[in-house]
């Protein structure tokens, strides 16, 4: 039975979706059908918690503040109506779930973020560490005559003291 629930549950994950944790700025794309006409939306907020992580269904909880109201929002991350579900920041926290942060003013709930894109390396990165070795090898010589101009100043230090 455990073994049908698994291959249920893996056959459900049909989209890749990235790895969400608390702390996380993500950018929500979701399709909202107005009578005949059918648009995406975005939703920009803040993971606060995380549910039913190996599930055929997890949901994220996002939330912001839009005009000074606090709106959140549970997405479930496999769901049709969400399109695509991208990671812009990430925060260190100490927490699992971050409920905290409805009481919280925008001032006191500033965390230290890091860009996702200076993290994951982006599709055609893989020539970028061989024009980085050119780079290198280009720059081998100026670090080397800088070492030289080092030495040298320190020899005309040593002279000048002993004189």
């Amino acid at each position: 039975m455990q073994k049908k629930v698994i291959e249920f549950n893996q056959v459900q994950r049909a989209k890749q979706m990235p790895e969400f944790n608390a702390g996380d700025v993500v950018k929500v794309h979701r399709k909202i059908k107005e009578g005949d006409k059918e648009r995406i939306q975005i939703f920009e907020g803040l993971v606060i918690a995380v549910k039913g992580g190996q599930s055929s269904s997890p949901t994220i909880t996002v939330r912001k503040v839009s005009n000074g109201v606090g709106v959140d929002l549970i997405i479930p991350v496999y769901s049709p109506n969400s399109e695509k579900v991208e990671q812009v920041k990430t925060a260190k926290v100490r927490r699992a779930k971050l409920y905290y942060l409805r009481g919280l003013t925008a001032k006191k709930s500033r965390m230290k973020y890091t860009d996702v894109a200076s993290i994951v390396p982006e599709e055609g990165v893989a020539e970028v560490p061989a024009a980085e070795e050119a780079v290198a090898a280009e720059d081998e010589p100026a670090t080397v005559a800088a070492e030289e101009v080092k030495a040298e100043e320190k020899e005309e230090v040593k002279t000048e003291k002993a004189e």
